[in-house]
């Protein structure tokens, strides 16, 4: 345990982006409970041919040109997470049941405690959850993102807006000497613990539907744009998104949130989001 814990402090997180590294079931007291579930095509950081690339999608692509942005036939999914069923035994999708409260996990590597270090970047940024029942392996980001909506009558139909949350959750960091991981370190003590190590990871929290069945997917998309400068006078936008699939378990989860406070950091949900989720 302690190897891996000092693996994930010396990981540079100032030079990386984020995706979704983990769900986890919350009981509605706030407890992470069940076992863990992972997006599509996820894979151990301790892999030799680990590296971020093979995690990240980012929209626009690397190398187009600038003044080109993000295209209608644009999937919204990397290659190796288009379709149902890409992924292997040791990173298996996440068993919940209709009504769950889910938490989808993420490393904020520097994004929020180090704002210094992307001076071009707002303070925040928003994340997108949609979730369909009828995924297609051609999903296009600019059919789906900011078109379905939380009715389920927007684009096609096919699925709908789950909720948005900020990419800043307001407690998460990664250990760094930054005014902003210090005071948070402070204000949110946690022993390190795998697979986050020493420091908090971001969540977002959100309720499943009751009304689903089979297979069920969740786009995450995280919008993180570049504010208007003199090179990039109309600002441009960066997409990145995670794409998983939730086997969903007979029967329904219902009640209401009655979180405990003072649990362990390592494996709770955030009390408001969980209570959001119910208000939806």
């Amino acid at each position: 345990m302690m190897l891996l814990n000092i693996f994930f402090l010396m990981l540079p997180f100032s030079a990386a982006h984020s995706w979704v590294e983990r769900l986890r079931r919350l009981d509605l007291n706030g407890t992470m409970v069940g076992d863990v579930g992972f997006m599509r095509g996820a894979m151990s950081r301790l892999d030799p041919a680990f590296n971020d690339l093979k995690q990240q999608y980012l929209l626009p692509p690397p190398g187009r040109d600038e003044n080109l942005g993000i295209l209608p036939s644009d999937l919204i999914c990397r290659d190796t997470q288009q379709a149902v069923g890409q992924f292997n035994a040791a990173y298996p999708p996440l068993k919940a049941w209709p009504g769950d409260l889910v938490a989808l996990q993420y490393q904020e590597n520097g994004h929020v405690t180090l704002p210094e270090n992307t001076p071009q970047k707002p303070k925040d940024s928003t994340i997108f959850i949609y979730g369909t029942m009828h995924p297609s392996p051609d999903d296009r980001l600019l059919s789906i993102h900011r078109v379905w909506n939380a009715e389920g009558t927007g684009g096609d139909k096919r699925g709908l807006l789950l909720t948005t949350r900020s990419f800043d959750d307001g407690r998460c960091y990664q250990i760094n000497s930054g005014p902003i991981s210090v005071a948070r370190q402070k204000a949110y003590v946690k022993v390190p613990a795998d697979p986050q190590g020493a420091d908090l990871w971001c969540q977002n929290d959100l309720r499943l539907p009751t009304n689903i069945r089979g297979n069920y997917t969740l786009y995450w998309v995280w919008e993180w744009p570049s504010i208007p400068t003199n090179t990039t006078p109309n600002g441009r936008m960066e997409v990145y998104t995670s794409c998983m699939d939730l086997q969903i378990l007979p029967g329904i989860r219902s009640g209401s949130v009655s979180f405990e406070k003072g649990q362990d950091m390592n494996w709770a949900g955030i009390e408001e989001q969980m209570v959001a989720s119910e208000m939806v």
